[in-house]
This record gives structure tokens, C-alpha cells and sequence, in this order.
């Protein structure tokens, strides 16, 4: 079981690889520039070479996660923005040998046309993915429902991914505290969520679990992490979904508090009992 957590680049790639290897981690993702801001990066390419070799050499995964201010669904001089953010945050990534880049769905509230931000997030993906030729994959992320319902559904991911030209750029992640908040996944229903998925083929393209509770119950459309010992998620519905055959060999990470008492390192061991 590959589990790990978000880790800060405030000292470089290879420094963050190495605390994860310090906190007991497998995997760990990072915000491969500013984390408030589309503003292009000019990195350190030698320290995401290094990064990238540790991780091979400790059997370490990495991914990406865009900056908050990225939304897909956006046009004109807020798409070139966007679009060449993430070509940086690809490049970034490629360049760390992580998997990919993880990207919100996209939400769109200014619009009578409830199709409006779907086609302008497919068109986005599509400036994205004919830019980029490199490994690292796009990875997009069900949202909670805090903006309303978009992306919210497994169908939504795969139509949206199959309506990309290059859709063999485009992967998902999936955010248990997400699931929970929309209601797709009430911690009872997990067997109905794999069913589907697997009917969809949404499996398939999954790459990376975000493994957060959820503060608030279930359907609440609220956005706020718990950690895995402290939520609305009960940690006999963690256990069960842990075990479930679909993900149990993906990278897990953790977004959640951390404390004095209670730290990363901690909560790794303790989803590893678990």
C-alpha cells in the first residue's frame, strides 16, 4: 500500500521527496509552484532531476496538484492563463517523473447554459493536451459539490475524458472526502460506486486517491478534510474501502490537519493498520 501526503516544496523537489521518506511515506504530492497564483515558474531543473532520481531509488510516487486559482472552465484571457499554468505544472511535474498533474473539474456559475462549462473545459483540455507530449498525465479531480453538482458524478469524468481528442492525456483522482460530501459514496454504498466505475470503465484511468474525512456528513456539498480517525466517514467505511480491489494498489494521500499530537507520520501508520 502506497500511502503518503501533501508535502511543501518550500526547500526544493529533492527536499520534499526526502521528508516523505522520513515520514514513513510512499507517495506524496506537492504544488509544483506558488499554490495561490497561474504565474509561470522558472524551476530548478537539476533539483527536480534529483527529486525524480530519489524517488526511483526509494520506490517513492509523486504527483502534482495545480495551483488553487486553475479552473478549467474558464475562456479568453482566463483560459491562456490556465492553459499555459499547466504546461508549466506539466513540465514541472515531467521533469520530477511523477505521475501527472491533478486538476479540480471545472465549475462554471455565470452561465443560463448549464452545457457552457463543460464545453469550455473540454475545450481547455484540448488547448492542453495538443501542447503537451510528455508521460505525465492530467488528472482530473471530482469536486464536492460546493458550487453545485458539477463534477460530482463518475459519469461526468468519463464523458468529459472521452469528449478530449488526446483523452489518453487525461486520468482521475479521486477524493474520498468529495465523494462523500456529494453524496456518490455515503461510506454504506461503496460496492454500487465500484460497480458503476467499473461499468464506466472509470477504474481503468484512476490514478491517484486523495484519502481525506470529511468534516461534515454526507451530501452536506461542504469541502472541509477531517482527518482519517475524525470524521463523518467512519473507520469501519475507511477499512472497507481500503480493502476495495479497485484502488488498493493506487498511491493514497493524505490532505488533512496535521498537529503536535497528531502528525502525517502518525496518520501513515496508522491507515497502514488499518
Amino acid at each position: 500500500m502506497n500511502v503518503g501526503a501533501h508535502i511543501s516544496i518550500r526547500h526544493g523537489y529533492l527536499q520534499a521527496a526526502q521528508t516523505a521518506k522520513k515520514i514513513g511515506a510512499s507517495a506524496f504530492q506537492y504544488f509544483p509552484k506558488n499554490p495561490r497564483s497561474l504565474t509561470i515558474k522558472e524551476f530548478d531543473e537539476t533539483d527536480a532531476m534529483k527529486c525524480a532520481h530519489y524517488c526511483k531509488e526509494q520506490g517513492i510516487i509523486s504527483v502534482a496538484h495545480t495551483p488553487y486559482p486553475t479552473n478549467l472552465s474558464v475562456k479568453d484571457q482566463e483560459r491562456e492563463k490556465v492553459v499555459a499554468s499547466l504546461l508549466n505544472d506539466l513540465m514541472i511535474a515531467e521533469a520530477c517523473q511523477s505521475l501527472g498533474v491533478i486538476v479540480h473539474f471545472g465549475v462554471l456559475t455565470s452561465s443560463d447554459d448549464p452545457l457552457e462549462g463543460y464545453k469550455l473545459m473540454i475545450e481547455t483540455l484540448n488547448e492542453v493536451t495538443s501542447q503537451w507530449d510528455g508521460e505525465a498525465l492530467l488528472l482530473i479531480e471530482n469536486n464536492a459539490g460546493k458550487n453545485g453538482p458539477v463534477g460530482t458524478t463518475l459519469e461526468e469524468l468519463v464523458q468529459v475524458r472521452k469528449l478530449v481528442d488526446e483523452s489518453n492525456k487525461i486520468g482521475f483522482c479521486f477524493d474520498t472526502c468529495h465523494g462523500f460530501a456529494s453524496g456518490l459514496w455515503n461510506g454504506n454504498n461503496w460496492d454500487e460506486v465500484e460497480e458503476k466505475g467499473n461499468d464506466l470503465q472509470y477504474f481503468d484511468h484512476l490514478k491517484v486517491i486523495h484519502l481525506n474525512n470529511s468534516m461534515y456528513s454526507t451530501s452536506s456539498m461542504r469541502d472541509r478534510h477531517a482527518n482519517i480517525n475524525n470524521g463523518y466517514i467512519s473507520i469501519e467505511q475507511i477499512k472497507g474501502f481500503l480493502s476495495s480491489p479497485v484502488i488498493k494498489e493506487l498511491p493514497m494521500i493524505l490532505e488533512t490537519p496535521t498537529s503536535m499530537s497528531f502528525s502525517h507520520q502518525d496518520e501513515i501508520m496508522m491507515v497502514k493498520s488499518l
